[in-house]
């Protein structure tokens, strides 16, 4: 059984408005203290699944272009040398574009990081102080150009339908970031998320986002551009060229099985034709703690219910334009399409334009994606 790895480094510089990530700043961090114990939680973790053929592994955050590349180096050799891997593997690393971090992207390149994954965020610099981030958008590509320098693949993200974006100022914006893309983009229509600096600002009653319609107008303007330059969507929020597809992502939108090490963490792991939600103790000082006391941080191994089961299924499931794999469905769940829905409700969602049922596929339209969570919650009803 083919697997992922995913690994959290928890830390920024600072912490962005609208982000809900399990990310931390700190004065100082002891860079071999944490390699250590990444190591040891990796090792540990190699124990927990059936899956011994590792397909991916990605470093996420916080910003894991803090690690240092000797970190990054000693996790991807401790990686290959608990699971097999082949020439294929995909190593994934998140960026950010400052001046500092670019710099180490050769570093990262040289410890066997062979996809960068950059949050830009925006190309605009009022866009990106309103954002809170800390680069600009010469230092956004630049960091672009250095990357396309040293990785055969690189992506990056930008956020859309801000406050008072208009169709012609995206569109402008996108036909820039387009000219840099290599096969691979992520375009997120901003949302606010509870407990961010975002959310308090909108409880104040400042304006945050876009109306709903002139948002999904935003979405389908994308969705148009991006299919005519030659990288269509094939997830709800990723666009990308033939074969540019992040292949750890599709893990997760598949359900397949994933390990998630690093403080909290979250992974999908088989044992035994069973699957477990698993997840490791968030704060970074306790995750620290444990692991160097315990040799893994690991707080929560639930056995997944088969109602678990199909909700996580379908709700990952049909995020992706090629659609919920009905073979799959049976091989997670036991059941048939006909028994995992309401025929009834299927068929509303077809008549309304919202989904669509091939032999082999359970299919969301464009309209359907733009409606999702409605979708699905009226789906599992």
């Amino acid at each position: 059984m083919n697997t992922a790895l995913y690994i959290h480094w928890p830390f920024c510089l600072s912490k962005c408005p609208y982000c809900d990530f399990n990310s931390h700043v700190r004065e100082k961090v002891d860079q071999k203290r944490w390699k250590k114990a990444l190591v040891t939680e990796l090792e540990n973790s190699a124990e927990e699944s059936d899956g011994k053929s590792l397909s991916s592994i990605f470093f996420g955050g916080g910003t894991p272009s803090l690690m240092d590349p000797d970190t990054v180096g000693s996790l991807i050799e401790k990686a290959k040398s608990l699971f097999k891997t082949d020439e294929t593997l995909e190593i994934t690393l998140e960026a950010n574009p400052s001046t500092v971090e670019s710099e180490r992207f050769k570093g990262f390149n040289e410890a066997g990081v062979n996809r960068l994954s950059i949050g830009i965020q925006s190309l605009n610099d009022e866009a990106l102080m309103f954002l809170g981030r800390r680069h600009s958008a010469s230092e956004a590509l630049n960091a672009l150009k250095i990357a396309a320098t040293y990785f055969p693949r690189y992506s990056f993200d930008l956020i859309y339908a801000r406050p008072d974006q208009t169709p012609e100022s995206w569109k402008e914006e996108l036909s820039k970031a387009l000219t840099y893309a290599g096969g691979h983009l992520s375009l997120y229509q901003l949302t606010i998320e509870p407990q961010t600096a975002f959310a308090t600002r909108l409880k104040r009653g400042e304006k945050m986002t876009l109306e709903d319609d002139p948002a999904a107008a935003l979405y389908e303007l994308t969705d148009d551009m991006m299919r005519t330059a030659g990288l269509p969507a094939y997830e709800v929020s990723n666009y990308a060229a033939p074969g540019q597809e992040c292949r750890h992502n599709l893990i997760y939108w598949n359900f397949g099985q994933y390990i998630g090490i690093g403080p909290g963490a979250h992974g999908r792991v088989s044992r035994s034709g069973a699957k477990y939600a698993t997840s490791r103790y968030k704060a970074p000082e306790t995750w620290l703690e444990s692991v160097e006391t315990k040799g893994h941080a690991l707080q929560v191994s639930d056995l997944l219910s088969p109602e678990e089961r199909l909700h996580e299924f379908t709700l990952m499931g049909l995020r992706l334009t090629q659609g919920l794999d009905l073979n799959r469905l049976y091989e997670e769940t036991g059941l048939r399409v006909e028994e995992a829905y309401s025929p009834q409700a299927l068929a509303v969602l077809e008549k309304e334009g919202l989904l669509i049922q091939t032999s082999s596929h359970l299919i969301a339209t464009r309209e359907g994606r733009m409606r999702l969570n409605g979708v699905i919650e009226f789906l599992l009803s």
